[in-house]
């Protein structure tokens, strides 16, 4: 089972973004080290929790940083951007780490209305026009957009012999129904949705139609996972995402909590049922336990790929426990 990491560049509570993205090299050497398949940068604009706007500068660093892993995005939220532009910017990291990087791609915002309306210069893109814009952006990133189109002359420089995989990234059915329309990978966010993505991804597969890229589907399940020596010490330092999930559903724009700073918030009932209710979206437990769920998870959806998101109150922790799910799963760590 190939397992991969998607890294969102959490900020904890006390530390600057520079640290947060400082972080996220360091545990992209140590994914390239432990033998990891993927390592995925995610985009997401002014929260004071997540300190990536921009995952494909990043990915430049982070394959330059290490040797051997795959490094891509999770992803770039193609609404905003103009297709040919990041056709461009793909084909130049293929150039630079040829067979190295993928390319997932998203509709979503990134961050709330305002944010998507400023980067949209005060226009809020619907993503009405996703479908079309995957379809230019694969055109340039193959270099075959028809001769008869309009854009037939325009190429993404620079071109080469390889290009980088596309993955649509969804927590409904929209994304896995356009992925198998087109012939392309589809990544499901578990720890976004929890229900009905088991049907999805197997919708996805049923209805795939092979195409110049994809002779078969390729299906990946993003989960949110916490790795401790013990279930207990899992399930308490756990608590840091419950609380950051919490002040999200309160619209609260703020730092990863500290596990010192989750330990000492106090809950009304409301607010343990909620928490109850986002802990299905969250695998936690000693590496037996967390592996056990995981393959499960797996089975369930029929999913060729598992990738981990970790966030807790603590860069050590986290870094920890995808150390004990690579042991856990039997890794080859690289020379």
């Amino acid at each position: 089972m190939r397992l991969s990491i998607l890294d969102q560049s959490p900020i904890i509570s006390g530390h600057s973004t520079a640290e947060a993205v400082a972080e996220t090299i360091k545990l992209a050497r140590e994914a390239d080290r432990l033998g990891y398949h993927r390592y995925w940068l995610a985009e997401h604009h002014s929260l004071m929790a997540l300190a990536d706007p921009c995952p494909e500068i990043l990915v430049a660093r982070v394959a330059a940083e290490t040797t051997r892993i795959r490094v891509g995005t999770g992803g770039v939220m193609l609404p905003h951007y103009s297709p040919l532009k990041v056709a461009e910017q793909f084909r130049m990291l293929e150039a630079l780490y040829p067979q190295r990087i993928d390319l997932g791609i998203g509709r979503a915002p990134g961050g709330d209305r305002t944010t998507a309306m400023a980067l949209g210069q005060g226009q809020y893109s619907n993503a009405e026009d996703f479908p079309e814009q995957v379809q230019f952006l694969v055109a340039w990133l193959d270099d075959n957009m028809p001769s008869s189109h309009p854009y037939g002359k325009i190429k993404a420089q620079p071109l080469g012999p390889t290009a980088p995989p596309v993955w649509l990234l969804g927590s409904s059915d929209y994304s896995g129904a356009l992925a198998a329309q087109l012939g392309l990978n589809f990544s499901f966010a578990h720890f976004i949705s929890a229900d009905g993505g088991d049907s999805v991804m197997r919708d996805y597969k049923r209805k795939f139609q092979p195409s110049a890229r994809e002779a078969k589907p390729q299906a990946l399940l993003t989960v949110f996972a916490i790795c401790a020596e013990t279930d207990a010490e899992a399930e308490r330092r756990a608590a840091s995402i419950d609380l950051r999930r919490l002040n999200m559903d309160y619209g609260l724009n703020q730092p990863v909590p500290t596990q010192a700073e989750a330990e000492s918030r106090q809950y009304n009932e409301a607010e343990r049922q909620r928490i109850a209710y986002n802990r299905r979206r969250l695998v936690f437990g000693a590496p037996a336990t967390v592996k056990a769920r995981l393959l499960e998870l797996q089975a369930q959806f029929e999913a060729d790929e598992l990738m981990i998101i970790t966030i807790t109150g603590a860069y050590d922790t986290r870094l920890e426990s995808y150390r004990l799910l690579a042991q856990a799963f039997d890794l080859i760590p690289s020379a």
